[in-house]
């Protein structure tokens, strides 16, 4: 038995992992190809751990807050970034159509993800710059709705 989970991605070049053998504990029975490994096997240890937190709590994010001793825009920048590892997408194709969100607390939002390392400086500078160029000037930024196919 191996006591360390495997590793989520590639340690060299940060590419996906491919599971190839799977060894039975009990008979010793040995079963080679290429098994998909689920999208929680996309995930590495500390955001796996933030989903056990989170469904310990039940998706409540104040609950998760005091179990992590966390900031709401830290959980919510976590929770995010699991959702966009395991191919659901950013929250902002995620959002309902229309929603207005002010430019102060998308800008706190995208500040915390770079604080946290979530994301990266040239990240957090084109969402700033995007955040910047979406505005008309009243303070807030529209969230873009979801694309449709025959938009695209």
């Amino acid at each position: 038995m191996n006591p360390y989970p495997p590793p989520g991605r590639c340690p060299v070049c940060a590419g996906d992992l491919a599971v190839t053998r799977l060894d039975c504990a009990n008979c010793e029975t040995r079963i080679e190809g290429r098994f998909d490994g689920g999208r929680l096997g996309r995930l590495d240890r500390d955001q796996l751990a933030f989903v056990e937190v989170f469904l310990r709590n039940r998706g409540v994010i104040k609950d998760v807050e005091v179990d992590l001793g966390l900031s709401y825009p830290t959980i919510r920048s976590r929770l995010d970034e699991v959702v966009r590892v395991l191919g659901h997408g950013s929250e902002e194709r995620r959002a309902p159509k229309g929603v207005v969100v002010s430019r102060r607390e998308r800008r706190r939002q995208i500040l915390q993800e770079l604080r946290d390392r979530t994301i990266a400086p040239d990240e957090a500078a084109r969402r700033l710059a995007l955040l910047d160029a979406d505005s008309d000037g009243d303070g807030a930024a529209i969230v873009p709705r979801p694309a449709t196919e025959a938009s695209r």
